[in-house]
């Protein structure tokens, strides 16, 4: 049985505690920030109002769904009052007007309202899902079940906030969906309708990449910055690609840097690298790789067998 030393214990909690010395005004600080918990029940309390049909009390009727959306909706006011104004507290506008309550109560009728609009907007990616996708049995399946559908809709609710000028909050909305899916999605990226990502395990979309209508991706693709190494002197600086509308990126493609731009209609075949443009309609792919085949008769490892269709 161990022998506990109260000298050792004793030594060691002023080593740990001597690393949490810091300034009072850092102290206070980092008190001052939003909690990660309670962003998660956000999501969720929004998710509930973005599709109270699958999430939630379902099967109200409307007079009960009425009074269940007003409830809602004034629980939501509540959470996301205090923590923005936690976040507000950690990084204060000091062009806004009015106090930090005041401002929160602002943001929150600002982001609420556009609520009906976000539905309609998540709708739409749930149809391209469903059009994009053979395996979906319907759209009940990919509200319920596919993970892009969960990460681009946390990313539309923290896009808004974004907008709002809200600190932090949307980046720990973002960073929850990246954590629950694996798909990485910059709250100030911009991305229109209609869009849609397939499988999505390792999907990265930088902070100032553009999409537009009609894009689907697949998972490992990365819209990303051609070189970080200037750090902060590239803040608002734009870094990342812009896909334009009815472009499909297929899986393990990197398209890198702010001045590259994929044209309309465009094709990017899997584990591409990009970092100039392309023109509209145009198809990029890899050369197929030479593969060596040890066992194989002469014709099963011809060519024919090795054709891939992107």
């Amino acid at each position: 049985m161990s022998k506990l030393d109260p000298q050792k214990i004793n030594n060691l909690v002023e080593s740990i505690v001597a690393g949490y010395r810091v300034e009072p005004q850092e102290a206070l600080k980092s008190f001052a920030q939003p909690k990660r918990d309670a962003i998660i029940r956000i999501i969720l309390m929004l998710r509930e109002l973005l599709f109270p049909e699958y999430y939630g009390q379902r099967h109200l009727v409307t007079t009960a769904i009425q009074y269940h959306i007003g409830d809602l909706l004034m629980h939501l006011h509540e959470q996301l009052h205090e923590q923005i104004i936690l976040a507000l507290e950690h990084r204060p506008n000091l062009n806004a007007v009015g106090s930090i309550a005041d401002q929160a109560d602002e943001i929150i009728y600002k982001f609420l309202s556009t609520i009906p609009e976000l539905r309609s907007t998540i709708e739409l990616d749930v149809q391209a899902a469903f059009d994009g996708d053979p395996a979906a049995v319907d759209k009940h399946e990919i509200i319920l079940a596919y993970p892009g559908i969960f990460a681009i809709s946390v990313y539309r609710m923290a896009h808004e906030l974004h907008l709002l000028s809200v600190p932090l909050i949307p980046r720990i909305m973002t960073e929850y969906a990246h954590n629950v899916t694996g798909i990485d999605i910059h709250p100030g990226a911009t991305i229109g309708k209609y869009f849609f990502i397939d499988h999505g395990t390792g999907v990265v979309i930088g902070e100032t990449t553009t999409i537009g209508d009609n894009v689907k991706i697949y998972q490992g693709v990365t819209l990303g910055a051609l070189s970080p190494r200037e750090g902060q002197n590239l803040r608002g600086v734009k870094r990342h690609p812009t896909i334009e509308d009815n472009v499909t990126v297929y899986s393990g493609t990197s398209i890198l840097g702010g001045n590259t731009v994929i044209g309309k209609g465009a094709t990017i075949g899997s584990n591409v690298f990009l970092t100039k443009s392309v023109p509209a309609g145009t198809k990029v792919s890899i050369k197929i790789p030479e593969l060596m085949f040890k066992g194989l008769s002469p014709d099963e490892s011809s060519p024919e067998y090795m054709e891939l269709d992107i």
